[in-house]
């Protein structure tokens, strides 16, 4: 009851605390996106249990014309443009402070990587005792924890991102625009050279540029260049995006799903392609064209409070969601729930269903878990900040670490040479540990 209380008591006083000045619908955007992709993987997902094990699909290659969703589900570029509002705000603070990068970074990343580590130390062991336990069992565990870890990917590239985020902030101040228009090229370059001239490797430089582009969206949002444009202009550019898109997807290079699907085009999600870019614009129109009344629906009491709870959280709803789906398939389809076929009338049917069950059971893993999210900056005595050189080398292995696991998972195999380290779910951990530590020694609590 006490610690009910004193939620409530921390909720009223941020929601009284909140400056005029701030943007909530910023706060909202942050949620959305994060919510859109947790319901759209719940959706799209298609899981058996049978005496053959697990299997899985996605329901885009199964229904034909599903994959037009993701033209509205894939909503992780508004996750980045949000992040570049928040990061010029934050450096800047940072600037009038007279504080250093590695300020900020322990101001942007700390947070994120609490309920990280929690996720990645609860995984990592619980795979290696189902591998002890059950040695025979290698193929679906991997095929599991694979799933598991895929969210991880999108904390790598934000890791990268952020660090970037000062270097970025110089550009869009000297270049503006300019900047926008080189990265766009930039991809389109790299989409050349991985699908035209069949250089693979390549595409992978894509991570930084499509994803710093939604980002560098942010900063023009944060200076007020997006909010001062017209209704006309998002109007017109929402169609010209979402005319670029149908005419590189129906060119038959790109696969006309934003996310993964089984198709001989080119995937746009791993690596991304320029359809992301114009994914992106489309997206941004769309949220400007709706910012005025939702910002005024956001100024609501009620309202207010709950997207503070729920930002307060995000990241472990996030983290644990698909763990969530993992849970209800190999507790509740041994009982007896429904496993009609992907697509089928049927299967439609229970998807309200399924969309409940895994929210009640993803509810038990946020309040188990959130705790470590709301957690406030670990103080520490005061010193000299780490070098630069161990700051970025700290980035590098959260980026390598956490890329790693959403690659490869938790589950442990077989190690014959030094060459498979990177493969192996301890070493991936043991990267992210020692990053976080490069970035969270001398934390501080610091606004932004």
């Amino acid at each position: 009851m006490k610690s009910n209380q004193r939620t409530e008591g921390g909720l009223a006083g941020m929601v009284a605390a909140t400056p005029e000045s701030r943007d909530r619908y910023v706060d909202l955007l942050r949620v959305f996106s994060i919510l859109v992709v947790v319901v759209g993987h719940w959706l799209m997902a298609v899981i058996y249990l049978d005496g053959d094990g697990l299997t899985g699909a996605s329901a885009l290659d199964t229904v034909p014309g599903l994959w037009l969703l993701t033209w509205v589900l894939q909503v992780m570029p508004l996750f980045f443009l949000v992040g570049g509002f928040s990061n010029l705000v934050a450096w800047r603070s940072i600037r009038k402070k007279e504080l250093s990068y590695a300020d900020f970074l322990r101001s942007r990343i700390t947070r994120l990587m609490r309920p990280t580590l929690v996720f990645i130390g609860i995984w990592t062991g619980a795979a290696v005792i189902i591998r002890m336990v059950f040695p025979t069992s290698f193929d679906e565990l991997k095929m599991a924890t694979e799933l598991l870890a895929k969210p991880l990917w999108f904390l790598a590239v934000y890791v990268m991102v952020v660090a970037l985020a000062p270097l970025m902030l110089a550009v869009h101040e000297r270049f503006g625009i300019t900047a926008l228009g080189f990265m766009l090229g930039a991809a389109g370059c790299v989409d050349a050279l991985r699908i035209g001239f069949d250089i693979p490797g390549v595409g992978y430089l894509n991570f930084a540029t499509v994803w710093l582009f939604a980002h560098q969206l942010g900063f023009f949002y944060a200076d007020g260049t997006l909010a001062s444009l017209s209704r006309r202009f998002y109007v017109g550019l929402a169609a010209a995006s979402l005319g670029a898109l149908a005419l590189l997807t129906g060119s038959g290079i790109y696969s006309p799903s934003m996310v993964g699907m089984n198709t001989e085009a080119a995937s746009n999600n791993s690596p991304p392609t320029v359809c992301l870019i114009f994914l992106t614009l489309w997206l941004t129109s769309a949220a400007m064209l709706v910012r005025p009344a939702a910002a005024r629906w956001v100024q609501r009491r009620k309202v207010w409070t709950v997207v503070i709870a729920a930002n307060s959280m995000i990241m472990t709803v996030f983290l644990w969601h698909l763990t969530a789906a993992l849970v209800a398939v190999v507790i509740l389809f041994p009982l007896g729930f429904p496993q009609p076929p992907g697509g089928s009338a049927l299967w439609w049917a229970w998807r309200p269903v399924w969309l409940v069950v895994l929210t009640v059971i993803l509810a038990g893993f946020v309040m188990t878990f959130s705790r470590f999210e709301r957690a406030p900056a670990r103080r520490e005595s005061a010193g000299a900040d780490p070098s630069r050189g161990i700051v970025i080398g700290g980035v590098a292995a959260l980026v390598a670490g956490l890329g790693g696991l959403a690659q490869f998972g938790f589950s442990l195999g077989p190690i014959s040479s030094a060459s498979e380290l990177p493969s192996q779910p301890l070493f991936n951990a043991l990267l992210v540990v020692v990053g976080y530590h490069a970035l969270a020694s001398r934390s501080r609590s610091i606004g932004g």
